[in-house]
């Protein structure tokens, strides 16, 4: 399974951007996909996460400020980031998962980088 990541670039801040992953397979085969950062120094957090039973949860931070989407037909998920802030500054990854087997796969990351 490929994730591929798009979007990423430098913004303003209050501006916004749209980050898109692709995957190699119909997105009805992940129990859920989404996405999470890094920033330098931090650990790696979850951003926003969509299941196929429809829920969205996202990390307290961006709750209000971004949305997270799937297109079933396209097979793709999309981060939309509106009022971004500095800290928002981070590499971004695309993330899917399965519950049978239990694994995790990754998209190769994308820059997101906020000026003040």
């Amino acid at each position: 399974v490929q994730l591929q990541a798009f979007g990423g670039g430098l913004v303003q801040a209050g501006g916004s951007l749209r980050l898109s992953c692709a995957a190699s397979r119909s997105i009805f085969s992940f129990d859920a996909m989404g996405w999470y950062r890094q920033a330098p120094g931090k650990q790696r957090e979850l951003v926003a996460l969509s299941n196929n039973r429809g829920s969205t949860n996202y990390e307290d931070s961006v709750e209000g400020r971004f949305t997270i989407s799937r297109d079933n037909v396209k097979n793709t998920v999309a981060l939309e980031m509106n009022s971004l802030k500095p800290e928002d500054t981070a590499v971004y990854y695309c993330y899917a998962r399965t519950v049978r087997p239990v694994k995790s796969y990754w998209g190769q990351g994308t820059l997101v980088t906020v000026s003040s």
